[in-house]
């Protein structure tokens, strides 16, 4: 079985009031952009991307032609009572897939603190979500944390210099600001089959189509759709280098619902995300939260069975430790 190494790497960050850069031992790592310049359409919240592996590969894309809503790694959400905040057209029984002018909007208001410490860098930022018009929908308190995560198996898998893996650990609370209560649903819940999207969703580079999902009990492609389990992991192929490298999922047991469903999907176009109310909806009435915590793992080359299973556990550990 793998064994873990000590975890090694200075994270830092610089913030040029858009953006915050993060970087290990100066190698840029992620960026999350708080102050987008989307357009309605396209439902504006803050992303992750890119995201590049500590070897230096990057496994996101953002605006790709086909859905530019799809934004990297962000919180989106499609059917939030009557708005959307996932983006493009919106899906409901009555008229299926439309524009309907319901896309809101995530808008930072601030970073309450963005503190360094032994291994990684948290950040502590509110935002108000808004519908089309204006008006209050959520007050969302939303935390993350970049950490070097350790790890002895990269070295194998033929990546690039700097290997291992890093985690971004994610956690919101949404609180009900709009004087009546929301369901929190998907095109599922609206009955669309198997398009239970709605969570935080990592779109993959299009070098990824037709990559390998795996969870502790094997391996697979699109039948990992709707599937519950504690994590996924998803391994593609960069173009160029021919190298690989692993994004991996994780849940808090904490979560309302967990193990709740995933939205996986291989063929046609490369994506992994949490799916709270993929297949049931979830009313919140007027003051109420819901808070819902994850780690992604962000991991140079593939993964065999033992070291999936040992990087989900050390983000799983990472996770239950961040106060």
């Amino acid at each position: 079985m793998s064994t873990l190494a000590t975890a090694t790497g200075q994270v830092s960050h610089t913030d040029d009031g858009a953006a915050l850069a993060f970087t290990v031992d100066g190698r840029p790592i992620a960026t999350y952009t708080y102050r987008p310049t989307d357009d309605q359409y396209e439902s504006p919240r803050p992303f992750f991307h890119p995201l590049t592996t500590l070897g230096g590969d990057e496994v996101t894309i953002s605006r790709p032609w086909d859905h530019v809503w799809h934004k990297g790694l962000s919180w989106a959400l499609p059917n939030v009572g009557k708005d959307n905040f996932w983006g493009g057209a919106t899906y409901t029984r009555a008229t299926e897939y439309a524009n309907l002018d319901n896309n809101g909007a995530m808008t930072h208001q601030d970073f309450g603190a963005i503190e360094e410490s032994a291994g990684g860098i948290t950040a502590t930022e509110s935002l108000a979500w808004s519908a089309q018009d204006g008006a209050p929908v959520i007050a969302e308190d939303r935390r993350f944390r970049i950490e070097v995560l350790a790890d002895s198996g990269a070295a194998t898998e033929g990546a690039a210099t700097g290997t291992g893996a890093y985690a971004i650990l994610f956690e919101t609370t949404m609180r009900n600001t709009s004087g009546a209560t929301i369901t929190f649903g998907s095109p599922t819940t609206e009955g669309r089959n198997n398009a239970g999207y709605g969570g935080l969703f990592w779109r993959g580079p299009r070098s990824f189509t037709g990559g390998e999902f795996r969870n502790a009990e094997g391996t697979g492609a699109d039948e990992f759709m709707g599937t519950r389990t504690p994590w996924i992991a998803f391994t593609g192929k960069h173009d160029d280098s021919c190298r690989e490298s692993t994004i991996a999922f994780v849940e808090d047991p904490a979560n309302p619902g967990a193990p709740n469903q995933w939205f996986a999907r291989s063929s046609m176009f490369a994506c992994l995300g949490s799916a709270p109310f993929f297949s049931a909806e979830v009313p919140l009435a007027d003051g109420g939260s819901l808070t819902y915590r994850y780690a992604v793992v962000i991991a140079d080359g593939g993964v065999d069975a033992d070291r999936a299973e040992a990087l989900a556990g050390a983000a799983q550990a990472a996770l239950a430790g961040w106060a």
